[in-house]
């Protein structure tokens, strides 16, 4: 219990941090974080100029983490990404360069811009912790965290991501338009500083792995996990949708609900940790039958007639 406090605590200085940045976006922003100490991946949809790259920047900052950005366009090539291989004529032997990749936390910026072989060279780095180049692996320092951009509007010179890849972010969160006082207090904040400048270093690398570390050993009791396991099997058989959620979505949903658990310091998991997150999770994952948008059906409110559907544990 003592753990979970302090990182209650803790927790709280980071998010407070951040926002000095992320003007009334609270729940964005928690959201990120618990994505973060689950060990997952973010991607974040929404319009130019809302505070997306500002939002990983500051994560950066209030966390401590190595920060590279890729700002993808349709000549970027996986090697940006992954590193390559020059070779040395002094050894005879190839030298690795690290690519963009090799860090704790990667902004994929505007990702769907990039082509679908560039968009690839992410994928074993999502879900391995790992790149390969010319038969050799190459471990990605850890924590490792993708914050990937994407704009909805302007299709012009985009690829969509494919299922495949959507799949590997633990969560998808849009910003949107501040509302009029909190783009008011954002102004009066620009005039006098940058906004980034705010944002405080609050914990340390090894700080923060503790932290993942005791999120991971935060207790799932069996009747909560069968409660997840039944959320997951209902979009599998849902009429509305052609594919429902993956295995790595229930892990997703599991992990990230031990953090929201961790971050109110407690050391096991309650539905209420689940249920405000099962929408963000799950909703960029699934795919809806064929004409069910015609019919102003979406992942988003079929999810949350599943919820309905199934009865609440008490606990």
């Amino acid at each position: 219990m003592e753990a979970t406090q302090r990182g209650n605590i803790t927790g709280k200085r980071v998010l407070r941090s951040v926002m000095n940045a992320i003007v009334g976006k609270e729940q964005v922003v928690l959201r990120v974080f618990l994505a973060i100490l689950a060990r997952g991946h973010i991607l974040i949809e929404d319009i130019p100029g809302v505070g997306k790259t500002t939002l990983a920047i500051a994560f950066s900052k209030a966390l401590n983490l190595e920060y590279n950005r890729v700002q993808f366009t349709p000549d970027v090539l996986p090697s940006d990404v992954t590193g390559f291989s020059v070779y040395n004529k002094d050894t005879g032997a190839m030298d690795y360069t690290p690519g963009a990749v090799l860090c704790n936390l990667f902004l994929a910026d505007e990702l769907n811009r990039a082509t679908s072989r560039t968009q690839s060279a992410l994928l074993e780095a999502m879900e391995e912790g790992q790149v390969t180049v010319d038969g050799t692996s190459h471990i990605i320092p850890q924590p490792f965290i993708v914050i990937a951009t994407q704009n909805p509007v302007g299709a012009a010179g985009t690829q969509l991501l494919p299922d495949s890849q959507m799949d590997r972010f633990m969560v998808r969160l849009s910003l949107g338009y501040p509302g009029h006082a909190d783009e008011l207090s954002l102004l009066k904040r620009k005039q006098s500083t940058t906004l980034l400048d705010l944002v405080e270093p609050v914990v340390t690398h090894d700080e923060l792995v503790q932290m993942c570390n005791e999120v991971d050993n935060v207790h799932i009791e069996p009747e909560i996990l069968n409660y997840i396991v039944t959320l997951i099997n209902k979009t599998r058989n849902h009429p509305d949708l052609a594919l429902g959620a993956s295995p790595r979505a229930t892990i997703a949903l599991a992990n990230i609900s031990r953090a929201a658990a961790y971050l109110q310091g407690r050391d096991y998991v309650i539905p209420n940790d689940i249920i405000p997150l099962f929408v963000d999770t799950l909703a960029h994952r699934l795919v809806l039958r064929p004409g069910a948008d015609h019919e102003n059906i979406t992942a988003a409110k079929t999810l949350n007639n599943i919820l309905n559907s199934v009865k609440q544990l008490k606990i």
